[in-house]
């Protein structure tokens, strides 16, 4: 199946191969890449439906590489005349180039093609269910003073097409639930967040156990940080939950292994393959093939097959994320993370589904190790700085830790730290690694795209904590 747009009479495929070849030939690389993504949200708030928005961004990119050297024209008119313009754009660069392109073979596997949420219910359906979990959040806790539901989906067609007869194509869903919970107590009010999708249709988002287990856990988490106190400050050792907390290694480590960053000199990885730079038993891994995750995708937008890349392996630099134009100037192999936001942006290396594997420890015993610490389950946003390598992250949910045991929680903590330092402080890796729930977004130079995060329990010595208590 694909968009019918590419496969009318006025956007012919034999003409646009033709056009691709003529305008490719004497690359290094390049690609015409097409999209059809139609997406739809809705946000219920404060007991009503507060707004609908449904969108359609279709458009082509095509793109020549000379060296590192890149020329791109995009459009939304999809006819064979835009592209030839485009075509005479991008040819631009390649005056007196030989080229010496490699383009992988064709295949045609998809990996989505029976799932379509836009098409599984109806916009009644989808209103209905979100007042139906108001109704449930409210009732669970006469502290509710309001919830905030936002539930979104999209559809992706992609097709990329190289010379050669390279053709690949693939149909890409993606839905979100989001549940935000504010409840109140003698004028003290707290939030709390979760939510939950991936590469699924709203069959998944409708099903009772799931939206019911993330509505307990916001309303959870906000009665939590009623109880909060300030968080403590200074250097100490804090035990990172499995699954979201993984945020921080994403952050603070996965970009520093994008392969631009490397290309250029500007990670505090560059050159460092081979080299110990985290903790015996840290293994780190980009796998962007996992079945209905995030940010799984069967081929990347530049049409290489996905697949599973270790990064780290027992504390050992062992590789980069790779597009094919980094891959090439460096002499490595393309590792399947060319992703771009949409036909309207070039590709660059980035991260798919980022995680680190599990370890020999129980969860429990770790905790019961620290003698005073903090215990921090789930993490907010945060910031890091490729170059240094340093970063700041909010823990929206911590507790005090001491002689082993899970104390009072704490609120206003955050992680003061080095990425690559940290990650020679580990010193316990827990044995339940498991991904965030679906609800990541990461952006780079501009564009965001979806990916997951993930990680089993850890313990971090000697680590910076930010807090109003001394």
């Amino acid at each position: 199946m694909t968009a019918p747009f590419w496969t009318s009479s006025e956007f012919d495929l034999t003409a646009v191969q033709d056009t691709v070849n003529s305008a490719l030939h004497k690359a290094d690389d390049g690609e015409l890449y097409l999209e059809y993504t139609l997406t739809e949200g809705f946000v219920y708030d404060d007991g009503r439906l507060k707004s609908v928005s449904k969108n359609t961004d279709a458009g082509f990119g095509l793109r020549s590489v000379k060296d590192e050297l890149t020329a791109y024209a995009h459009s939304n008119d999809f006819t064979v005349a835009s592209l030839k313009k485009a075509s005479n754009t991008v040819t631009q660069i390649l005056s007196g180039h030989g080229g010496i392109g490699d383009i992988a073979q064709p295949f045609n596997e998809k990996l989505y093609v029976p799932a379509d949420p836009l098409k599984s219910t109806s916009d009644k359906e989808k209103t209905d269910f979100l007042a139906m979990i108001d109704g449930y959040v409210r009732g669970k806790d006469p502290l509710v003073k309001q919830v905030t539901l936002s539930l979104t989906a999209e559809t992706s067609h992609v097709d990329i097409i190289k010379t050669g007869g390279f053709h690949v194509s693939d149909i890409r869903p993606l839905v979100r639930l989001s549940i935000q919970v504010t409840v109140e107590r003698d004028g003290r009010t707290e939030q709390g967040y979760s939510g939950f999708g991936g590469r699924f249709d709203y069959d998944y988002i409708f099903d009772e156990k799931n939206w019911k287990h993330h509505a307990n856990e916001a309303l959870r988490q906000s009665l939590v940080n009623l109880e909060a106190i300030p968080a403590p400050a200074g250097e100490m050792t804090v035990v990172l939950g499995a699954g979201w907390p993984g945020v921080l290694l994403h952050e603070a480590v996965g970009h520093g292994l994008e392969g631009d960053f490397n290309r250029k000199g500007t990670s505090i990885f560059s050159g460092r393959i081979g080299e110990k730079v985290a903790a015996d038993g840290v293994t780190v891994i980009d796998q962007g093939n996992i079945d209905n995750v995030r940010g799984s995708l069967k081929f990347d937008d530049e049409g290489t097959p996905t697949g599973k890349a270790v990064l780290i392996e027992d504390g050992i630099l062992k590789g980069y994320m790779q597009d094919r134009l980094n891959a090439r100037l460096m002499n490595m192999k393309a590792t399947g993370n060319g992703r771009r936001q949409s036909y309207a942006h070039m590709p660059m290396p980035r991260m798919t589904n980022t995680f680190m594997a599990g370890g020999d420890k129980n969860p429990e015993e770790i905790v019961a190790s620290i003698e005073k610490g903090l215990y921090a389950p789930s993490f907010g946003g945060g910031s890091v700085d490729i170059t240094s390598g340093q970063f700041v992250f909010e823990m929206t949910e911590a507790y005090l830790v001491e002689n082993g045991k899970i104390g009072a929680p704490v609120k206003g903590a955050t992680l003061i730290g080095n990425g690559p330092k940290v990650m020679q402080k580990i010193t316990a890796v827990g044995n339940d690694p498991a991904l965030d729930s679906g609800i990541g977004m990461c952006g780079k130079a501009g564009q965001s795209v979806p990916v997951c995060v993930g990680q089993p329990t850890l313990r971090i010595d000697g680590i910076t904590v930010g807090g109003s208590q001394v």
